[in-house]
């Protein structure tokens, strides 16, 4: 199931100024725009808004993501995470992946100049061609499907068109990359719900497994595999990126890393902080982190309330013994020069045609210092021309990868599940 062609126009040798760098990604975008693997504006739109979906066309500076800059940075598809917190049980993540799936439908509904859902690559495509951003639905942890294949086919027909096989947390047939050994990778359980993924045309998102688990799915799939927001480990060694030999092994199932922006994942300086900040918050006998998962408005229940009554659970400073402790440790930038690195790993050992972009835009609080917010992929683009890039192999890193594996995976169902036409 490997294709390793450029996917685009040639394979020149890039620019050597300023001025030529940002000409090519102009082109480069303007053919093939941005198809981004993973963005939690639903989670901070349920944080912040009550999951309202206001102001998002006349720009919001207290996200990472708004319209204006998501034309900004040439994003022409997303896929939406519809994630929740794996620390729920699991009929309640079921639940909850409901009330996030919602979210997405509501601001495609409330933007429809700008925002179109799509299923499949042609629907994609069909979005570049009309000038709005195709938006996709994507499940990020196993837990949401409450072990049932019952849930997981309703998923597919609501249009969800990747499911991450773990978030955080093990789930009872799956090993998550950072916590401790479970099964062993994937039981049986696990493998039947990757062929049934397969077999439904949903995408296995391996992103936030375990190797094990990665190596499992990828020798069982009949489809290519996607991650949707990691990085190389050879570059920095942090769990949730990959290694080597499972990129091989994605090379030759045919699938696409999207490498992701998270600055613990990009710079070992930040890693290191993040842990030497982990072991703080542990010496003081604080909780691992401050955030909790937010509630979404009840029946009758007005959003801006319900946001408020959750930044009241968040306004609370931190710890005075905390605070000294970061006014004596500033915290490190990830660049996207780091980024690039990254990106140009994954292809030396995947090949170009397993690559691609997945920012984790909006799930984190603090992105790489020059791609701080959805319009930054072109900074990173001209980065990568002023390495040499060429137009070709930009456009398939920003798009045209993408959509070959999600065509591919179309292709291999046996019993497709995404909507039809005719329930649009």
């Amino acid at each position: 199931m490997s294709t390793d062609t450029d996917g685009g126009t040639g394979t020149g040798t890039g620019t050597g100024t300023d001025a030529d760098a940002g000409a090519l990604v102009e082109e480069a975008l303007a053919a093939s725009p941005v198809f981004d693997g993973h963005n939690d504006l639903p989670l901070a739109l349920r944080a912040r808004s009550g999951s309202g979906v206001e102001g998002l066309d006349l720009g919001r500076a207290d996200l990472h993501t708004d319209l204006p800059r998501l034309r900004s940075g040439g994003v022409g598809a997303q896929f939406w995470s519809v994630y929740v917190s794996s620390s729920l049980p699991e009929p309640e993540a079921a639940v909850a992946t409901l009330e996030q799936i919602d979210t997405v439908y509501r601001l495609v509904a409330r933007y429809p100049d700008d925002l179109r859902i799509a299923y499949t690559a042609a629907d994609v495509e069909d979005a570049f061609a009309s000038g709005r951003i195709a938006s996709l639905l994507g499940i990020e942890g196993g837990h949401s499907l409450a072990g049932s294949s019952g849930v997981l086919r309703a998923f597919a027909r609501l249009g969800v068109r990747y499911v991450t096989l773990t978030h955080n947390d093990n789930t009872a047939w799956a090993d998550s990359a950072t916590d401790e050994p479970g099964v062993g990778g994937l039981d049986d359980t696990g493998l039947a719900i990757v062929a049934e993924l397969n077999r439904v045309g949903v995408l296995v998102d391996l992103s936030h497994t375990a190797e094990s688990t990665q190596l499992a799915a990828l020798g069982a799939a009949t489809a290519p595999a996607i991650f949707s927001h990691s990085s190389a480990r050879a570059v920095n060694d942090h769990p949730r990126n990959v290694s080597d030999t499972v990129l091989e092994r994605l090379r030759a199932n045919g699938g696409v890393i999207q490498l992701t922006f998270v600055p613990a994942f990009i710079s070992p300086d930040v890693a290191a902080w993040s842990a030497d900040h982990a072991a703080e918050r542990e010496r003081l006998g604080l909780p691992a982190h401050s955030w909790t998962w937010p509630g979404t408005p009840r029946p009758g229940e007005d959003p801006k309330s319900v946001a408020e009554q959750y930044a009241q659970t968040l306004a609370a400073p931190p710890d005075p013994r905390l605070q000294e402790w970061l006014d004596r440790h500033p915290r490190p930038e990830a660049t996207a020069a780091q980024v690039a690195d990254h990106v140009e790993h994954a292809r030396d050992v995947a090949g170009l045609a397993h690559i691609g972009l997945g920012g984790d835009y909006d799930g984190v609080d603090r992105q790489p210092a020059d791609l701080p917010d959805v319009a930054g992929y072109p900074v990173l683009l001209r980065e990568l021309a002023s390495r040499g890039w060429s137009r070709g192999e930009l456009e398939a890193l920003t798009s045209r990868n993408v959509l070959r594996v999600l065509r591919e995976a179309e292709e291999a169902a046996t019993e497709p599940l995404w909507p039809t036409a005719a329930l649009r």
